[in-house]
């Protein structure tokens, strides 16, 4: 698994009939490919988030999307930034993700969180409850996911979940990459640190190098070399001349905007430099050749890092 440069849609609103927008989802996915891209994302939500838009925007269910997505595309690796732990059984979620392995000829990334969003859960009937016991129902839950993704057979007597000698059949391979998102220094870093194969920040600028030294550091706790833990940051691109001071304050520290050279350069400087290993961004909106553009320069910067 490599992640230096992934591309997120975080968004199905591009002011077209319903029957097109698919088929923008497509076109996006096949751009970020064909310029570079090493993954494509989408969000694991059932309406849009309150930042991006109101809850009844377009939204895709994501594994259905990745599925169709599997069959667009050829060498972009596919996932969810990040799969609401809460929105599925486990071992349904392993027996999704090995599907998607299987039909996109093994091009799966189980991104996974505690899910967060809970006018989501109340609307729809999943259980929210404290941020503690979605931590713990994700630590249970990996206790069956992680086992059976490689073709074992776990037994699970939690508080949150079961399992009876579960299994995933087919499997197209042994290890399918392990993302995680977030930035707390008390449970999600030290967990990525423990499990899986990459942690996507989502941080302010002004936060990547004390970030970065909490990861080496819970690393090294778990004996577990730095370095084999990717890292990227998600930011926001903003192509064009739209001006750096007339962004929201809460995309101030997490947005870029200008030329894509410029946009590239400001990546490296904010991101790179800090020790980050590379970039996810998402671009509002869809203009064809606009990924293009960006991801070429990105790609230049990244490689000759």
């Amino acid at each position: 698994m490599t992640i230096r440069l992934g591309f997120q849609i975080p968004d199905f609103s591009y002011g077209t009939d319903v029957s097109t927008l698919f088929p923008t989802v497509v076109a996006r996915a096949r751009e970020a490919e064909a310029a570079g891209f090493d993954a494509v994302f989408v969000m694991d939500h059932f309406y849009q988030l309150p930042m991006l838009g109101s809850p009844d925007q377009p939204m895709l269910e994501a594994y259905t999307t990745l599925g169709a997505l599997a069959q667009a595309t050829e060498t972009v690796q596919l996932g969810t930034l990040v799969t609401g732990n809460t929105y599925r059984n486990p071992a349904l979620l392993a027996k999704i993700i090995t599907t998607l392995d299987v039909v996109s000829a093994g091009r799966a990334i189980l991104g996974i969180g505690t899910g967060w969003f809970e006018l989501e859960h109340d609307q729809l009937g999943f259980e929210f409850g404290t941020f503690t016991d979605r931590f713990n129902r994700l630590d249970e839950a990996l206790q069956i996911i992680l086992p059976m993704i490689k073709g074992e057979r776990p037994t699970f007597e939690g508080t949150w979940y079961q399992a009876r000698e579960a299994m995933a059949e087919p499997r197209f391979r042994d290890h399918i990459p392990l993302l995680i998102g977030g930035s707390g220094e008390k449970k999600t870093i030290p967990l990525a640190a423990r499990h899986f194969d990459h942690l996507n920040l989502i941080i302010g600028f002004d936060e990547a190098k004390a970030k970065m030294d909490v990861v080496r550091r819970s690393c090294e706790e778990v004996g577990r070399d730095p370095a084999t833990l990717e890292t990227t940051q998600l930011i926001t691109v903003l192509p064009g001349d739209f001006p750096a001071d007339k962004l929201p304050d809460a995309l101030k520290q997490r947005a870029v905007t200008g030329s894509p050279e410029s946009i590239a350069e400001q990546i490296k400087s904010k991101v790179l430099d800090a020790g980050i290993g590379g970039v996810t961004m998402n671009i509002p909106g869809y203009t064809p050749g606009v990924i293009t553009e960006v991801g070429a320069a990105l790609r230049a910067v990244i490689d000759a890092e």
